[in-house]
């Protein structure tokens, strides 16, 4: 992480010394979409952590469990798709399912989804980029979701 961040101030350094009037008016720039977004982000930001104080982490291992099914999976999938989350919050999450039983399926179901759906980012991102393009993203990102638990299914041992 380090390394891009390093990268990113000496790109930033060597663009000013190219054409500094074009780096500053870029700055600009991407002050002005942070600051029309922020309204936005930081409502989704709530609304995300309420979800989160509602749906505790025994409360997802409940409902997920260590079934190995088409229901854990889906299970998986739907509480998965609510918000859209990093790895590095979604990996220790993850590994508390493992360790409370939770088969590696079911657990590439929710890891991929909670980082590639988004329900609860779906105005913001339908407001950016389209509506069509959100339920097409959503959709696909779902899709591949499924598909990745289905090869885990096969590569855990456990046929569905």
């Amino acid at each position: 992480m380090q390394f891009i961040y390093i990268l990113t101030i000496v790109s930033v350094i060597i663009s000013f010394f190219i054409d500094s009037k074009k780096t500053k008016k870029a700055f600009k720039i991407g002050a002005k979409k942070l600051w029309k977004i922020t309204p936005t982000f930081v409502s989704i930001l709530v609304a995300i952590s309420i979800v989160l104080f509602l749906l505790p982490n025994e409360t997802i291992v409940k409902y997920l469990g260590g079934a190995k099914s088409y229901t854990a999976i889906f299970s998986a999938l739907t509480i998965g798709s609510i918000t859209v989350m990093p790895g590095p919050i979604v990996y220790p999450l993850c590994k508390l399912l493992l360790e409370n039983g939770v088969s590696y399926s079911v657990i590439a179901a929710f890891a991929t989804s909670l980082m590639m759906v988004g329900i609860m980012t779906f105005p913001i991102e339908s407001t950016y980029f389209g509506k069509k393009f959100a339920i097409l993203r959503n959709l696909t990102s779902i899709i591949i979701s499924f598909i990745v638990a289905i090869v885990f299914s096969y590569a855990s041992g456990w046929l569905i």
